[in-house]
């Protein structure tokens, strides 16, 4: 498997242009994230993902052994966590009262997407941990927050998300898991106790940290069926006494984990809670508030599953990029017969690692520029800035989700077309990250279910507002594109048609939801598949919007520059012409599978 070399200068031009990092340093709590800061940040953080994450990559695709209820990590899995945790990478975002480090999301963004190329299935733990940090933070109870969020902030601890079970899948009114009422004097000091078995449960067992804080969804006592029925609880693996040391074993337990098709270095569990009288449990936020409170672990989560489509894309097209320019196969057109060129300087290899590098560029800079999105919701000093930034970030959550993480499928199967047959066979390595990233369509709520939510639950309800607003940013931006260069005249004559495209799209799904709502779930994945398409071909051309006004300015790395605009030429000529065929599915797509009788399939 080839080395991982953080990709440190697009991660910070993008940061700077597209996340708009350095207005982020200017709101209220984030003055500490000036230039110097950031690139030290990185600097350190490239060097810890490529000496450390990197290399144990693939021995975690030999995966983990549970036994006696006891889940074993793979080698050098342990001893990295020990290592990230003392570096304090687990702390970076939150809320220096707890001993967080208080920096941007937009930061924490970037640092997860090089944790996830170093190795994503180890990344997978500390991103639930955040999760879970998120919950508790925005929901819990002053003691709760005293009691958890400092050794979950460190790493010390981790966190869990338990919501599926066998039978409830995505349908989470479905669930049995109950909790009940626990009597006074007991001395445990949770209040309720937890019976029912959760299923998919990411780190729900390891060998990293000396707790694990579970979060679980579980039905209220006396609550009424469905999903207003049910309540969230934090069920410590280990209790936890009120000078904050650890107590007894609670009553939960791994009675198995996953044999999965990839993302092997992470135990995917199945959990047994209250298998000897129930596990010891407290109510988290308000009673019957369990989804709610739920879904702000679950939009944090979605983002940084997006970021996980990136990562993995990121480490494909760095594998296969340096197999093409040492793999010397068949002559080259146009070259001397006698030549021996590596296969990078074929065209379609080349049209391959182009596409891999724009799909990965473009992810990265819609994952960036939300994240930015989401630090102006939460430090805009003005009110009314905050809602309209929150607003955007709503409407972008389940895009990012969807379309970075089928990208993240897209670029690493292009990946293994890179090497051939080689790419086809487990040593070259090219092949576990496509089992890696095979899961990131699906878990976190399918990409299916973002389609929906992106069309009912923000363009429908709002009545296409937030959509047409920012579809008004994307126009306002052609503006700055001089004609009078080939490459930038020619993005916004591309990206005119793409956002009529976009507009055209989101008309239909605002009147077909009207008037058949059959009619707007049926196209709603190509209606995604728009958005994301768009939205990410905007955002290359801001940034070669900014590396041509950079090469005005005399920048010191001209090559750098010219390959942004090249890159975001090649996306708009190829990828953003995708998007006819989105809209093309939006208009006249659904009519045609609604006609077909599902039983016949």
């Amino acid at each position: 498997m080839s080395a991982y070399e953080a990709p440190l200068k697009e991660i910070l031009f993008t940061l700077e242009e597209i996340a708009g990092l350095g207005e982020i340093a200017t709101l209220p709590g984030y003055e500490e994230a000036g230039p110097e800061t950031i690139a030290a940040i990185f600097e350190a953080a490239g060097v810890f993902a490529g000496e450390v994450l990197a290399p144990i990559n693939k021995n975690g695709d030999r995966g983990c052994q549970l036994k006696d209820g006891a889940v074993t990590t793979p080698e050098g899995y342990r001893d990295a966590y020990q290592r990230f945790v003392a570096d304090g990478w687990n702390a970076v975002a939150f809320d220096p009262a707890y001993g967080g480090q208080g920096m941007p999301w937009a930061v924490t963004t970037a640092l997860q997407e090089v944790w996830n190329s170093g190795s994503v299935a180890f990344a997978a733990c500390p991103m639930l941990t955040q999760g879970a940090v998120e919950a508790i933070y925005h929901h819990g109870s002053e003691a709760q927050k005293a009691k958890y969020l400092p050794k979950l902030i460190s790493g010390e601890w981790t966190g869990t998300m338990n919501l599926t079970e066998a039978q409830a899948g995505t349908d989470l009114g479905a669930i049995r898991t109950r909790a009940e009422e626990d009597g006074p004097g007991n001395g445990n000091g949770g209040g309720f106790r937890v019976k029912g078995q959760k299923i998919f449960i990411t780190h729900g067992e390891h060998d990293f940290a000396a707790n694990i804080i579970h979060l679980v969804l579980a039905r209220h006592p006396g609550g009424p069926a469905g999903h207003k029925g049910l309540s969230l609880f934090i069920c410590p693996k280990f209790l936890v006494n009120d000078d904050g040391s650890l107590g007894p074993r609670n009553d939960l337990a791994c009675v198995s984990i996953e044999h999965k098709l990839g993302l092997h270095g992470s135990p995917t569990c199945v959990m047994a809670f209250g298998d000897n009288g129930g596990a010891v449990a407290e109510l988290i936020g308000e009673p019957l508030q369990g989804l709610p409170h739920m879904f702000t672990m679950m939009n944090n989560a979605r983002l940084t599953v997006g970021v996980q489509g990136l990562g993995i894309a990121e480490r494909a097209l760095q594998h296969a990029a340096a197999y093409a320019r040492q793999r010397i196969q068949g002559a080259v057109a146009g070259a001397p017969v006698d030549s021996r060129l590596p296969i990078l300087h074929h065209p379609d290899v080349r049209r391959n690692l182009a596409t891999m590098r724009a799909l990965t560029e473009g992810a990265r800079a819609l994952a960036y520029f939300t994240a930015g999105m989401l630090d102006r919701a939460k430090r805009d000093p003005d009110i009314a800035g905050r809602e309209e930034h929150q607003a955007l970030v709503d409407l972008l959550i389940p895009v990012v989700k969807a379309w970075c993480t089928d990208q993240g499928v897209r670029v690493s199967s292009l990946g293994i077309q890179v090497h051939g047959g080689a790419g086809y066979i487990e040593e070259t390595g090219a092949a576990q990250f496509y089992r890696d990233a095979r899961i990131f369509p699906i878990y976190e709520g399918t990409n299916g279910v973002q389609a929906i939510d992106l069309i009912g639950r923000k363009v429908q309800r709002d009545e296409g507002r937030t959509m047409r607003r920012l579809i008004g940013m994307m126009t306002d931006c052609l503006t700055g594109f001089d004609p009078a260069g080939e490459d930038l005249a020619a993005l916004r004559e591309r990206l005119t048609a793409a956002l009529q495209r976009l507009g055209s799209g989101t008309d239909f799904i605002l009147l077909a939801g009207k008037q058949d709502a059959r009619q707007a779930l049926a196209v709603a994945q190509p209606y995604l598949n728009l958005c994301g398409t768009v939205i990410a071909g905007w955002l290359l051309a801001k940034a070669a919007l900014a590396a041509a006004r950079r090469l005005a300015d005399g920048d010191d790395d001209p090559a750098f520059l010219k390959r942004k605009i090249a890159l975001a030429r090649f996306y708009a000529d190829n990828i953003l012409a995708e998007g006819a065929g989105h809209l093309a599915q939006v208009n006249a797509g659904g009519a045609s599978l609604l006609a077909i009788d599902p039983d016949g399939l």
